[in-house]
């Protein structure tokens, strides 16, 4: 059995992540890949999660985490078609990189194909993988980045300019960041709008990766009225959620937009956003993918 960790993981290029984000969406849309919504388990002040997933005949496995103080350590673990635990991935950058895989395949689907300027609010681990996925889908000519902390965003655009090589600017407030840009990527823990619908362009394509509750949002309600198109990874997974903030009958899957069996974008003048829940089942193809690019 071998054993990846997060060394092993910040490693992979994002076409390989993205790569396995469209397999997984794609296998889910067409029946393929068993994905079923999320458990948890309460355990006093933590709660345990647990996503399974696989492909019938093929790879299956679990991916196991938990929230509270401390969070700690997430674990995926991996078995073949004869029931043979064969890999195990410890450590939080799978999980992330795969939902910035995700939003990477999101933003190729939905998105403009020449859009050139991309918008992050946030500065964390999440939005850092969002910007990574979509570096490996579009070809951003600008990527302006916004969060209250002045030393937080400069320190996140360095990272951008140095591992990406992409041109960046800081600004200071969220409307000059996603003011006529083609693509908004919303990865914060706010539970209040944190833009305006009003500062968004026609045609953009908004990625909302943070809180999506009806009471708690960063996202403005009124960008879904807006959108021609509100697209998800895994409507099941936000028909479960409680309190979602979109109708989860307007929910289209991911997946049916990269198979064609519901139309994504049909104008560039269209608004699009993509709500990122978590697509059980994805981390476990991403980590197979993983074993046979880092250790096959």
């Amino acid at each position: 059995m071998r054993v990846l960790t997060d060394s092993d993981v910040v490693t992979v290029d994002p076409e390989v992540a993205v790569d396995a984000a469209r397999e997984s969406l794609r296998r889910f849309a067409r029946g393929e890949l068993a994905a079923p919504p999320r458990v948890s388990a309460e355990l006093g002040d933590l709660d345990y999660y647990y996503t399974t997933g696989g492909l019938p005949g093929g790879v299956s496995g679990f991916r196991a985490y938990r929230a509270g103080a401390p969070a700690g350590d997430q674990l995926v673990a991996l078995w073949d078609a004869s029931g043979s635990l064969f890999g195990i991935v410890v450590g939080d950058e799978l999980g992330a990189r795969r939902t910035g895989a995700l939003g990477g395949a999101a933003v190729e689907a939905m998105s403009n194909e020449r859009a050139s300027t991309l918008a992050v609010i946030g500065t964390g681990k999440q939005a850092w993988t969002q910007v990574w996925a979509a570096s490996a889908v579009r070809s951003p000519g600008l990527v302006r980045i916004h969060s209250r902390d002045e030393r937080n965003r400069e320190a996140f655009a360095a990272e951008v300019r140095d591992r990406l090589g992409l041109r960046v600017e800081t600004v200071a407030s969220p409307a000059s960041a996603v003011r006529d840009a083609e693509v908004v990527v919303l990865a914060t823990r706010s539970e209040s709008p944190v833009i305006d619908s009003a500062d968004i362009a026609p045609g953009a394509h908004v990625t909302t990766v943070g809180p999506k509750g009806r009471t708690r949002h960063e996202m403005p309600p009124e960008l879904l009225e807006r959108a021609a198109v509100v697209s998800c990874d895994s409507p099941p997974q936000a028909a479960a959620l409680p309190d979602f903030l979109a109708d989860p009958a307007r929910l289209v899957s991911l997946g049916d937009v990269l198979i064609g069996t519901h139309p994504g974008r049909e104008n560039s003048d269209q608004l699009t956003v993509y709500c990122s829940v978590g697509l059980a089942g994805s981390e476990v193809l991403f980590a197979d993918r993983l074993f046979g690019t880092i250790t096959g």
